[in-house]
């Protein structure tokens, strides 16, 4: 196993990111992990993150993006009623995202991401955002964070760090 950092997304991305990926990655083969995605304001960045870290990447199951409120239901089995009730940037939403993830996959760790990452139509807090870990058969940890107005790609770097900071608790549980 390599453990130089991420080569594709490098130049965009802070040398502590690269290196807590590695570090998750690492501990996921090491302890025969398997973790997976569900994202929505990060678009798919964390997913391809986890797999720009060479030698380590087999332990990256697979990534959901679910950006509109229908994918979460489809791909993730959300009941359109829980999203209605509580908003698709929710604690709520995310838990279920986390959960839906570790379902419909073979993972044993899913790391959901839901927020508004820059200005919203829909009078939502810009930068705010709400995470969900689940491992499998094991319960579902969940944070918020409020970065504030301070751009997309800012507000996708600090949900980044987040989700891999709670993926590696999760790994470090077992």
């Amino acid at each position: 196993m390599s453990d130089g950092p991420a080569e594709t997304l490098s130049p965009a991305l802070p040398t502590a990111v690269e290196e807590a990926t590695a570090q998750l990655l690492h501990a996921c083969c090491d302890a025969r992990l398997k973790i997976a995605t569900a994202e929505s304001c990060t678009g798919g960045l964390l997913a391809s993150l986890l797999t720009d870290v060479e030698g380590a990447s087999h332990a990256f199951e697979r990534g959901f993006v679910v950006y509109s409120e229908e994918s979460k239901c489809e791909l993730l089995g959300i009941a359109r009623d829980q999203i209605d009730a509580c908003g698709a940037v929710s604690r709520d939403v995310a838990i279920a995202m986390a959960q839906g993830a570790v379902d419909r996959s073979t993972a044993d760790i899913a790391l959901a991401i839901t927020g508004y990452a820059g200005p919203t139509a829909d009078g939502g807090e810009e930068g705010l955002v709400h995470f969900a870990c689940a491992r499998k058969h094991r319960g579902t940890a969940n944070r918020v964070a409020h970065f504030g107005p301070i751009g997309r790609g800012p507000t996708r770097i600090e949900a980044i760090k987040i989700a891999l900071e709670m993926m590696l608790d999760a790994v470090r549980a077992a």
